[in-house]
């Protein structure tokens, strides 16, 4: 049985006034519900040891709706209130899996903007979308097509601190299926001199897209520190900044998904390196670099489209020396310092830092894929260890 994968198509569109007003209210009444249905859901926690459910919050939302002070619920459709509550139900389902942190309570500034409408609140026909309480489609830019006889099933509508809006469909794309399987093999080793270095030898350079537009953002930033805070002046000056920083990160997500299809495309098996970047940010000699790298943005991609098109990503453990490790004979250097781009082993083999990194990457990859988890991938590893559960004394500079 063939099985189509879910996939989002993004397009940007320009609301009338009456729409935007429209979009506007239902944000807020959104941001509303999920606070309050948050807060009771905690205070019934906290109180009683009780566990409110999403039945329980939606009959809350039909009370509320019945308020006075919180009548104006009804003024927007109800289908983006429902979802809120959703989305809620799973943040607390990922809480008590353990796989995320507490439900945080969403703010009006500093918030993604944004509403989710089912198919019982949209009507999408001869390439033109209409919202619930609207009575005239979308202007959506259409910059490629959907998938033909595509039907969306969900759609969300949001804006980013630009002042941008996009609207998001969710449908079936049957053009997505497993490529051709091929017998290449790749290590990928990240860094900041060159963006990827490969075990092919081949060496990407980093774009830095944030040093291109540092001097306009930092001039911006200037500016709006000097603007009297809640004046329609300073609302002008945040705009700029937004835009900027929305420039950079569009360059920085179309070059990292170029790349990523590129991987994905040419080989069968990808193996990285299983970094924890929330930590690595903490070095502020290197943080904006690393930050502006985007490390983990480039393996949530390539993981994603792995699994799209048939491929498979192996991440090796983060404590695995790879730099340390000569890819030759097996032998492991004690130190290997940042400066140290290209050394010489004991073999007489010399080798570049970043290259034999992902030599080391690849072959303890594959040790796993063929062998399973336990091996070692080379002729020695500190301590004994798995090639994916390694960790030495101290960790590589």
């Amino acid at each position: 049985m063939t099985t189509h994968v879910k996939r989002a198509f993004k397009y940007r569109f320009c609301p009338t006034d009456a729409q935007a007003a429209e979009l506007s209210r239902t944000f807020g009444c959104v941001r509303k519900v999920y606070n309050l249905a948050l807060a009771a859901r905690t205070e019934a926690w906290v109180t009683r040891q009780e566990r409110v459910n999403y039945n329980a919050t939606s009959a809350m939302l039909t009370a509320w709706k019945k308020t006075e002070e919180l009548a104006y619920l009804n003024d927007v459709s109800s289908v983006p209130l429902q979802q809120a509550l959703r989305h809620l139900q799973m943040a607390f389902t990922h809480f008590f899996g353990k796989r995320a942190k507490y439900p945080r309570f969403k703010s009006r500034k500093t918030s993604r903007r944004s509403a989710e409408y089912t198919s019982s609140a949209f009507r999408f026909r001869d390439g033109k979308l209409t919202l619930a309480k609207m009575t005239e489609p979308l202007a959506v830019v259409w910059s490629r097509p959907l998938p033909e006889g595509a039907s969306p099933s969900t759609v969300t509508v949001s804006q980013d601190s630009a002042g941008r809006w996009f609207v998001s469909l969710l449908c079936e794309d049957p053009s997505v299926k497993p490529l051709p399987a091929t017998g290449q093999a790749v290590g990928v080793d990240v860094g900041l001199d060159h963006l990827l270095t490969l075990s092919t030898g081949e060496k990407i350079a980093n774009p830095r897209h944030e040093r291109r537009d540092r001097a306009a953002l930092a001039k911006q930033q200037r500016r709006l520190a000097k603007k009297e805070k809640g004046s329609a002046n300073r609302a002008r000056a945040r705009l700029k900044v937004a835009k900027i920083h929305a420039r950079i990160a569009d360059r920085r997500r179309d070059s990292l998904h170029k790349l990523t299809t590129r991987l994905v495309r040419e080989n069968q098996t990808i193996v990285i390196e299983d970094l924890t970047v929330r930590n690595m940010v903490k070095n502020h000699r290197l943080a904006r670099a690393i930050s502006d790298a985007a490390w983990s943005e480039f393996r949530s991609m390539l993981e994603y489209k792995a699994q799209w098109y048939g491929r498979e990503v192996i991440a090796v453990d983060r404590w695995f020396p790879s730099s340390r490790l000569c890819s030759a004979c097996g032998t492991l250097r004690d130190r290997m310092p940042l400066k140290v781009r290209t050394w010489t082993c004991d073999c007489g083999v010399t080798h570049d830092r970043d290259v034999n990194a992902a030599h080391n990457l690849l072959a303890a990859g594959l040790a796993v894929t063929v062998c399973g988890a336990g091996v070692r991938p080379q002729r020695s590893t500190p301590d004994g260890q798995s090639a994916t559960k390694q960790k030495p004394s101290r960790r590589e500079p």
